[in-house]
């Protein structure tokens, strides 16, 4: 069985995504309350996996997860996109005209702006979560609470789904990475039997003209597709930054080459990971 980590409560997105990734085998969940704990996790036992979101296609990339993740020294070994579907839940006995504030998580209830907006009356209030927002409001029952969660959370928790499919956006994915101790990859990656056509890097480079330019010429030369770019402030180096980059490639050496070419011309070149593109689920 294996022990997968995430952020968040049981029926959380995180918790369907590990089970979508990891469809067919059994799993066993820690549920963690924040990313960092994530990582405790995998070092107080090299044999978790953890699961953590990285970028959504309305709120954009979780960026501080980009640092946690440079920083625990784990690898990428896949990733998932699961289609986010929001519901307005409450308690069962409950229904409209008694709903007086909305608890959820500050991105969910980001992505539901429209159909807030259209419930004026209902204070908006940011949680930690948005499964745990439905099972706090179930176990302490909370008249006059809504939560903004997944259908599965409101069915896990015995909620009342008053409206499904609240999100403004209907094409809201999140892009979820599984990330391991190194010393673990090898043997998960030939348990799953797949080849990589996708990586995560990071790199510094010097504060020169045209140093951007000429890595993303040579992975253009070697018909490397550059599926993301983001960079961050380094703490301390005015004006430095640190760049993460995802790319994608059908042949391994061209990559290997691509990489080699591009080392000189970086500083602190990393590989997050490599691993297989992740298909979209809904």
């Amino acid at each position: 069985m294996k022990r997968i980590a995430i952020q968040g409560t049981l029926g959380s997105f995180h918790d369907i995504a590990a089970h979508r990734y990891f469809e067919g085998e059994d799993i066993e969940l820690i549920c963690c309350a924040t990313f960092e704990d994530v990582f405790k996790s995998i070092r107080h036992d090299s044999q978790v996996i953890g699961m953590l979101a990285i970028e959504n296609t309305i709120a954009g990339s979780l960026l501080y997860n980009n640092e946690l993740l440079r920083q625990s020294g784990t690898q990428i070994i896949g990733e998932h996109k699961l289609r986010i579907s929001h519901s307005f839940v409450c308690l069962p006995e409950e229904d409209w005209d008694d709903i007086t504030e909305v608890n959820s998580h500050p991105i969910a209830l980001m992505q539901c702006r429209e159909f807030l907006s259209q419930h004026p009356n209902i204070k908006v209030v940011e949680g930690e979560d948005t499964a745990l927002s439905a099972e706090i409001i179930k176990k302490e029952h909370l008249k006059g609470h809504a939560a903004i969660c997944s259908k599965a959370a409101a069915e896990l928790y015995g909620m009342k789904v008053l409206q499904e499919g609240i999100e403004t956006n209907k094409h809201n994915f999140t892009r979820f990475l599984v990330v391991a101790d190194p010393w673990q990859v090898d043997e998960l990656n030939r348990h799953r039997n797949r080849e990589p056509n996708k990586a995560s890097l990071v790199f510094t480079l010097p504060h020169t003209e045209g140093s951007l330019s000429q890595v993303l010429s040579i992975l253009s030369f070697y018909r490397i597709n550059l599926t993301k770019i983001q960079s961050l402030p380094i703490i301390g180096r005015e004006w430095e930054y640190q760049f993460y980059v995802d790319v994608m490639f059908d042949q391994l050496l061209r990559y290997k080459q691509a990489l080699a070419a591009i080392s000189p011309l970086t500083k602190e070149l990393k590989i997050l990971g490599e691993y297989e593109d992740g298909k979209s689920t809904l």
